[in-house]
């Protein structure tokens, strides 16, 4: 078994246990939305997206000034999760999406919306600990959703003093907007400093104007 990824044979986990998971540097799968088991994940290779490098492109930069939807935060934040899970293969089993629901209460969990009028088209949901934000998962049910979801995410994260955007791994749509990967022990290094600092997801001000989110592109070009 590969000596990243780590089984569970536990009950039931508990928002505090998860957090602590989180602060150690590992975070729980499952195989699929039907199967009640869960496992320990600890990559080799890390996924992050630097707060400095993000990447706009010139096509998403008109999309974003056009304002086609409205932004929101934890305004439907179980629908959020559903909407990550909402594919073919998921990790998301039934006891992940009850512990978000409880981090969410809590205050740790957060999502960052993308609304087209009364209907969800599109977010992106994580963890908060300290300075440190652990991107979960993210969906689009329209063309550019997930990518305006990621640059507001940015400068929300920007703004609120955050140091490290965790994406666990990387895939080529996040390699293209600035993901890179780094070593397991960099990224301990990393998360480290990162739980060190105070950051506050809620700190911009909404709704967010749109030059502050294309202002990214000008500090990346």
């Amino acid at each position: 078994m590969p000596h990243d990824v780590r089984p569970t044979h536990r009950p039931a986990l508990t928002a505090d246990l998860l957090l602590r998971a989180y602060a150690a540097g590992i975070f729980p799968m499952s195989e699929g939305r039907n199967d009640p088991d869960l496992f320990w994940v600890d990559p080799q290779r890390r996924g992050i997206l630097p707060l400095d490098g993000f990447h706009m492109s010139r096509s998403l930069a008109r999309r974003i000034k056009a304002e086609p939807f409205d932004i929101r935060v934890n305004s439907d934040f179980a629908a959020t999760v559903e909407g990550c899970a909402d594919r073919e293969e998921t990790w998301i089993n039934a006891e992940i999406f009850a512990l978000y629901q409880q981090l969410h209460a809590a205050g740790y969990a957060h999502s960052l919306e993308v609304w087209d009028g009364t209907e969800l088209v599109g977010g992106v949901y994580g963890v908060t600990l300290g300075a440190a934000f652990f991107g979960e998962s993210m969906f689009s049910r329209r063309p550019d959703a997930s990518k305006i979801a990621l640059a507001y995410l940015v400068s929300r994260l920007r703004y609120g003093g955050f140091q490290l955007f965790d994406t666990q791994f990387v895939t080529d749509h996040l390699i293209r907007m600035g993901a890179v990967e780094i070593p397991r022990a960099d990224y301990h290094k990393r998360l480290e400093r990162a739980l060190g600092w105070a950051a506050d997801f809620l700190a911009q001000p909404m709704p967010v104007p749109v030059q502050d989110v294309l202002h990214l592109r000008t500090q990346t070009s």
